[in-house]
């Protein structure tokens, strides 16, 4: 869990609540052994200027590079997006749907989380505005991409450990387990 600044302790609840354990990456060092990251919202700016500071670029691309998944959700979508860490093919639009006083709640069916629609929670969030053929796009509103994926990367416009519907985080862990089958099956090889 990316604990530079932004909402990450919602995040190590929402994951401890499934059982996972999610410890802090403030350096380099931290990001030793993980098998995900959470890039959690926030002011994608501080964060970013947090990253560069603390010399976690190399890691994050390290972790990215070794197909360990990553979520980035509202600001970690930005920060996520080809002009800033450059681990997805897409570029996120800040404050897309508008400033706080347009934040809003919406009832969202996101690809492979079950038919039941996903409550979502939208502060300032982005949307993206170009993507790539590989990106798959599992949920729009109005028309945007507001989750994707590519790769090792999902990526979501809003905050998903605000509520308590945890199936983005169980996508997340579910990409964990997929990367972790992988890296056993390369050691048997």
């Amino acid at each position: 869990m990316l604990a530079i600044q932004g909402g990450f302790a919602a995040h190590v609840s929402a994951l401890g609540s499934l059982g996972a354990h999610a410890h802090p990456v403030r350096t380099a060092q931290d990001m030793a052994g993980l098998d995900g990251l959470i890039i959690p919202g926030g002011e994608s700016t501080a964060i970013t200027m947090g990253i560069q500071s603390a010399g976690l670029e190399p890691a994050i691309h390290d972790h990215h590079a070794e197909g360990r998944p990553l979520l980035g959700t509202c600001a970690g979508m930005i920060i996520c997006d080809e002009t800033h860490l450059g681990l997805i093919d897409a570029t996120a639009r800040r404050n897309a749907f508008g400033s706080q006083l347009q934040s809003f709640e919406t009832d969202l069916h996101v690809d492979g989380i079950g038919p039941e629609p996903l409550r979502a929670i939208f502060i300032r969030a982005p949307w993206i505005e170009r993507w790539g053929d590989a990106v798959d796009v599992l949920a729009s509103h109005d028309g945007h991409p507001v989750v994707i994926r590519d790769g090792s990367v999902l990526a979501c416009s809003f905050h998903p450990e605000l509520t308590d519907d945890q199936r983005i985080h169980s996508l997340f862990m579910a990409m964990i387990s997929g990367a972790q089958d992988r890296y056993s099956e390369e050691a048997r090889s």
